[in-house]
């Protein structure tokens, strides 16, 4: 199908996404994984909380880990523009037939709870606890030196409708891949903050989490946290990379904790302000659009991500398939 025109006036608006909630098995070995080894900030924990912020985020936080019986996510978060965004928001989901409740969030001021069409869990807000700048503080760096929150993507089992839905409220496409035998569209990268994306989709069982990734300084903080990864008992965490991605020009690596949740560290992406500026288009078959260079994905990448709570995954009806390492 082809991409839908850019809604240049949406409903409510949508500055960025904010957050995510991994629910965890062990929340002492995720505060290692998160917080020791990648580098996140701890702004608040408890017996069965941890919330974590990157270094030049100003909100309470990006990352909470909840602890569990079994690892999975609760919800992606949003940060809205004003408070009347947030009553307009709700009068569109309810518009959509789509569930909505206001509910208390710690460290939040309203937050609005809802769900897309494919079932994945969002919350929207317009205010959230700010802290002091440690951007500076630079004594705290450590791990990966993590910036901030980049992107969310998602396997959908119809990106089209994905595409549709998130373009509706004013998410606009960057870039996408397409199937030319069947004319649909297999992922697609869409952004509300002038990177890349804020979220993407790809084209698989769903809908589950494929990753959340985080910004860094440079590829050397990648090839640091490597070489950390490799010599304090992670290095089966190491799934993919280091190597840069054709779609969205990102020096990449990905890592799985322990539940299975993948991360991705990510730098080296573009400006994509411009209200005009045309998606690119990549052809399935072409492989170095998910690997300009660097060694292929493993069948892991493309196969295994995290469920969302209390939403059924069905199969996707789109049977192409792209090339995958053995």
């Amino acid at each position: 199908m082809p991409i839908p025109a850019a809604n240049l006036n949406p409903p409510f608006n949508i500055v960025r996404l904010s957050h995510v909630e991994l629910r965890v098995t062990d929340l002492a070995w995720s505060r290692t994984f998160y917080v020791d080894t990648l580098g996140l900030q701890v702004t608040h924990e408890d017996a069965t909380h941890i919330y974590l912020r990157a270094m030049e985020e100003r909100g309470h936080h990006c990352v909470i880990l909840e602890k569990a019986d079994a690892g999975s996510v609760g919800v992606l978060g949003f940060k809205v523009w004003s408070e009347d965004d947030l009553d307009r928001a709700e009068a569109w989901f309810k518009s959509r037939d789509l569930p909505t409740a206001w509910i208390q969030r710690p460290f939040m001021g309203r937050v609005l709870s809802t769900r897309d069409p494919m079932g994945i869990p969002l919350e929207f807000y317009a205010q959230m606890d700010r802290l002091p700048s440690i951007h500076q503080k630079y004594k705290l760096y450590q791990g990966v030196k993590p910036l901030r929150i980049d992107h969310f993507n998602m396997f959908s089992p119809n990106v089209d409708a994905s595409v549709q839905f998130y373009g509706d409220m004013g998410f606009r496409v960057t870039e996408y891949t397409a199937d030319e035998e069947t004319g649909r569209t297999w992922a697609a990268w869409m952004q509300r903050k002038g990177g890349v994306h804020d979220v993407a989709f790809t084209n698989g069982t769903g809908p589950r989490l494929h990753h959340l990734a985080f910004w860094v300084p440079t590829p050397l903080n990648i090839i640091d946290l490597l070489d950390l990864m490799s010599t304090t008992g992670y290095v089966t965490n190491i799934e993919r990379g280091p190597g840069r991605h054709g779609i969205s020009n990102a020096f990449f690596l990905y890592i799985r904790d322990q539940d299975g949740h993948r991360t991705e560290i990510y730098c080296s992406d573009y400006q994509t302000i411009d209200p005009d500026m045309e998606p690119i288009k990549w052809d399935l078959k072409d492989p170095q659009r998910q690997t300009l260079w660097g060694a292929a994905a493993p069948r892991s990448w493309f196969e295994l991500g995290s469920t969302f709570e209390g939403t059924d995954i069905m199969e996707s009806d789109l049977n192409a398939q792209p090339i995958v390492a053995p």
